[in-house]
């Protein structure tokens, strides 16, 4: 990808971050699912680290390594015409100048955006300080802008999703780092772990930017989340989780009843043939 191309395709996914009118990701974990998904109408394609490092062999966790992950990342870009952003976990990296390298290797892989969280591969429950996480956002940053490519910097705070701390101080923690990771260079804000309308629609009205909630089964739908002013709607890991499902359903009734209704709905082999030629 050439830097005019890419500055042209930064451009266009900080576009589609509009508060009212979000951009929905169906996160992909490979070249074939990104195919599937921009060919079905995406405006950009995400990674979803899980299914990334689970379609490498590895547990999720940052037990990938960055060439690793990376590899996919610039399979996935070269497979589509629409921006990437990639989800690089806590950055892959044990400090901020480390950050800044998976950073401008994201970009030499092709992607313009990048999602990066707080909390730690350390525990269930532990989360970055916020003068720790700042910093790899500001060196996330600086390394985006020597490249001169205005990527977009998702950062995810997993206040809720780890339930972390008290359940009545959560809301507030979250709008204490949202700020904070704003501040330091953050262009929008992932509050994954929420569903309830109440809590999305302050994390709105709280966020001076655009705001990206988790959906999946239980979460409001697109429509819903929509009037509340959300900008970004991801699936996560949900997608690949739900294609899994299918593998194991599919074997499951060819090993022990020998039918293959399973598998009635599945794309044509011509089909996806073409659309990955």
């Amino acid at each position: 990808m050439t830097t005019t191309h890419q500055q042209h395709a930064a451009q266009l996914l900080h576009s589609l971050h509009r508060p009212g009118s979000p951009l929905v990701l169906p996160n992909a974990w490979d070249a074939a699912s990104a195919r599937i998904v921009a060919d079905c109408g995406a405006a950009a394609v995400a990674t979803t680290s899980a299914g990334v490092s689970w379609s490498l062999g590895s547990p999720d966790g940052e037990e990938v390594d960055r060439d690793r992950a990376l590899a996919v990342v610039a399979r996935v870009a070269a497979a589509v015409t629409v921006p990437v952003t990639a989800d690089i976990e806590g950055g892959y990296a044990a400090d901020p100048a480390g950050v800044a390298r998976t950073v401008a290797a994201v970009l030499t892989a092709g992607a313009v955006g990048v999602n990066i969280e707080d909390g730690t591969p350390a525990g269930a429950t532990a989360l970055r300080p916020v003068d720790e996480q700042c910093a790899r956002i500001r060196a996330a940053r600086q390394a985006a802008d020597e490249a001169g490519v205005r990527l977009f910097v998702n950062v995810r705070t997993d206040v809720f999703l780890l339930a972390v701390g008290d359940p009545a101080d959560r809301l507030a923690e979250s709008l204490r780092r949202a700020a904070a990771y704003r501040a330091a260079g953050a262009d929008g804000v992932f509050v994954p772990g929420v569903v309830d309308a109440e809590t999305i629609g302050a994390l709105v009205a709280g966020i001076d930017g655009p705001v990206n909630v988790l959906a999946g089964p239980g979460a409001p739908g697109v429509a819903a989340l929509a009037e509340l002013g959300v900008a970004r709607v991801s699936l996560g890991s949900a997608l690949v989780r739900a294609a899994y499902g299918l593998v194991r359903r599919a074997a499951t009734e060819a090993l022990r009843s020998g039918s293959y209704d399973s598998l009635a709905d599945g794309i044509g082999y011509d089909e996806l043939n073409a659309l990955l030629a």
